[in-house]
């Protein structure tokens, strides 16, 4: 930048870069300002869409909670299609196939946690609807395609549900009446640290069963 010998040379230096640059000038700072403020007007419409979403959830756990299952459906269908970018509604999803199970749909109920493990961008919600799916799969005899699912899951995304994951397994084991493997399965979800008392029962109740007779010799 060229030194200038006086304030008032300075001074009109400065008034001709502004004639020459100010129609620049004020674009950037309409064009910041109108940014600043769509980025608000944005940000007060997610914080109101959370917000009437959060509540529609809210009377949707009541209604589950008071039985009153027809008003629960409605609202679980009503969140996804509204509020279809919340959190809210991928919970609802998981209600309304809670709801499918309770009334004996269960083909319903795997369709919906199908579409929640395929589509959420939350990894815990994603284990989640897969163990439950996985329980169903497990109470519809479908054993094979539930260990195949098992299989699938990535150990290294998996920590926080991994014994979760290996009780399961197990149980498979034992509905395909595979004990050995479901021992090991169940053990392998003790070493975690996070089974459930439940998991040691399931493998004390494989330790204490009275193992086959050996075939009688001719």
């Amino acid at each position: 930048m060229a030194i200038y010998d006086t304030e008032e040379e300075q001074l009109e230096q400065l008034k001709k870069w502004w004639e020459a640059n100010q129609t620049a000038v004020i674009a950037g700072v309409v064009t910041a300002l109108v940014l600043v403020t769509g980025w608000n007007l944005w940000q007060n419409h997610q914080t109101d869409k959370n917000s009437q979403a959060s509540l529609m959830f809210q009377q949707m756990l009541e209604s589950a909670n008071s039985g009153n299952r027809e008003s629960t459906e409605k609202l679980a269908e009503r969140l996804p299609s509204e509020f279809p970018s919340t959190a809210y509604a991928e919970f609802a999803g998981l209600e309304l196939a809670k709801s499918k199970v309770e009334q004996g749909d269960l083909e319903g109920a795997k369709t919906l946690l199908k579409k929640t493990v395929e589509t959420t961008t939350s990894d815990e919600l994603r284990h989640v609807a897969r163990l439950r799916l996985l329980q169903l799969l497990l109470a519809s005899r479908e054993f094979e395609q539930g260990l195949q699912m098992i299989a699938s899951v990535d150990p290294a995304k998996s920590e926080g549900f991994a014994a979760a994951y290996d009780e399961l397994q197990g149980d498979f084991y034992v509905a395909l009446e595979r004990p050995d493997e479901a021992r090991n399965a169940y053990q392998s979800a003790i070493r975690t640290g996070q089974a459930t008392p439940l998991t040691q029962f399931k493998l004390d109740d494989l330790s204490t069963e009275t193992p086959l007779a050996p075939p009688a010799a001719n």
